[in-house]
């Protein structure tokens, strides 16, 4: 196995097709959906700290690429030299992993972690001297991040994992009336209530962006309507960021245009009333954004969306329908469960890193301590 950093774009491009190969079909780890994100968040982002990109390639004996750590670095003043995910952030990527081809996840895993201490033990003129790795948005099962994990560890480094806020998840059946049957008695009445009431009697009615040229359309009600909803309950809303608003807009085209998302809203009596950004890819829908109208709220658009999306992706063989990060109630009601994320610390065993994990442990101790007082009081 041979490792190879890249810190451009350019050089990457060739590898996009390879680099979606290994993405397993998963949207947030794709070429299109993290090399947008790097181009609005990279470099020329106006937070303070310097960036560089440090995606690490391993590369089989046949110089075929076999494994990903879609990465960046970023200098940082409590951190040090910092390696992040792509993706991370406010832009909240889901299922985000180190990427590998099946049956050389411990190859890749074995090959970045010697690479990444050999770098390390380089002077500060070395090619990647990195003082944490941080890896967010993780699910809990994910075998290459937890290989590279217990690899770095068997050389010395401090590896540290907590969960962190839960994805929901629906596993679907084949038909809308065995996904029924798994509800609570009364949300699966409550169900077939507005089943009839609204999709049944032509009252509500669910629409998909069939084409490109509706696209800006498209993205204007879902930002039009996001940010409705959220200034309705006292707060910014995600489109408040100039950044974020870009990055939806600039990544929007192309992931439509590959199959990864569909965009769908909802009328009531002809009205735009909910709207849904939905990622597409292996085997499953992503929910990952809405907006709602909030004077239409005694309409339930939000359960009428939701219902609508679901029977959707049921009646398209989905094998399943994410809501994606956030403990909202709503998505126990719809017999979702629960998948933990994880995040990640990994630590050279190095003094000046060491002491700063030390702090940062200390510090997550107090706010927890903290936290606890208030639920007492």
């Amino acid at each position: 196995m041979q490792v190879v950093p890249f810190n451009n774009l350019e050089e990457l491009a060739p590898y996009a097709d390879a680099w979606d190969r290994l993405s397993a079909g998963v949207p947030f780890r794709s070429w299109t959906w993290l090399s947008t994100w790097w181009r609005h968040y990279g470099p020329e982002a106006p937070e303070p700290g310097h960036k560089e990109l440090a995606v690490l390639a391993v590369f089989d004996d046949g110089d075929m690429l076999v494994g990903l750590a879609p990465w960046y670095w970023e200098m940082h003043l409590t951190q040090g030299g910092a390696l992040k995910m792509l993706g991370s952030g406010e832009v909240c990527s889901d299922y985000l992993t180190v990427l590998s081809s099946r049956g050389h996840e411990t190859d890749v895993a074995l090959a970045l972690a010697e690479f990444l201490i050999v770098e390390n033990s380089h002077s500060p003129g070395g090619n990647l001297v990195w003082d944490l790795l941080e890896l967010t948005g993780v699910d809990y099962q994910d075998r290459p991040v937890q290989r590279l994990g217990d690899e770095l560890s068997v050389l010395g480094c401090t590896l540290h994992m907590r969960s962190t806020i839960n994805c929901w998840r629906i596993d679907l059946p084949t038909r809308w009336e065995a996904y029924t049957k798994t509800l609570s008695k009364k949300f699966c009445s409550e169900v077939e209530r507005f089943e009839r009431k609204y999709f049944a009697s032509g009252k509500a009615v669910m629409h998909a962006v069939d084409g490109l040229d509706r696209l800006p359309w498209a993205l204007d009600l879902l930002i039009d309507l996001h940010q409705r909803r959220w200034h309705s309950l006292g707060q910014r809303g995600c489109y408040a960021s100039p950044r974020f608003s870009a990055f939806i807009r600039d990544v929007a085209a192309p992931m439509m245009r590959q199959g990864q998302l569909q965009i769908l809203w909802l009328e009531i009596d002809g009205r735009p009333a909910a709207v849904e950004f939905q990622l597409v890819g292996g085997g499953g829908i992503y929910a990952y954004q809405s907006g709602i109208h909030p004077e239409m709220a005694k309409f339930h658009p939000g359960k009428l969306s939701n219902m609508a999306s679901i029977r959707r992706a049921i009646e398209q063989g989905f094998r399943s329908f994410d809501f994606l990060r956030g403990d909202e109630p709503y998505k126990a009601h719809f017999r979702a469960t629960p998948r933990p994320s994880l995040e990640v610390r990994i630590v050279p065993h190095r003094f000046t890193p060491q002491w700063r994990h030390r702090l940062w442990r200390a510090g997550v101790s107090v706010k927890r301590i903290l936290r606890q007082a208030h639920l007492v009081r």
